[in-house]
């Protein structure tokens, strides 16, 4: 599946690692969290303390959202960002 495909695998799991290479890719893992929580948007956004429209601006890819607010809110539902090499990169010399 690509890494772009706003929709995750079924099987995949809040335990596993998904690698997020784009906004859509990681408004669609928050969205499948929500939703795995049994959270509605208006939920989340309660909770959060942010706007509904934050929460839908998030969850269909936006690029131009707030990062920290993000953050805030991938905490909130267990979830949390992990940088590393990309598999199979190449190493500086």
């Amino acid at each position: 599946m690509p890494p772009d495909n706003p929709e995750l695998p079924l099987s995949h799991s809040a335990d596993s690692e998904l690698p997020i290479r784009t906004s859509t890719a990681l408004g669609a893992a928050i969205r499948a969290q929500r939703k795995r929580l049994a959270l509605s948007q208006l939920d989340l956004a309660g909770l959060g303390n942010t706007g509904n429209r934050f929460i839908v601006d998030l969850e269909n890819g936006k690029p131009t959202v707030q990062l920290q607010k993000a953050l805030d809110l991938m905490d909130l539902l267990g979830l949390e960002v992990v940088v590393r090499a990309k598999s199979g990169a190449g190493r500086a010399p």
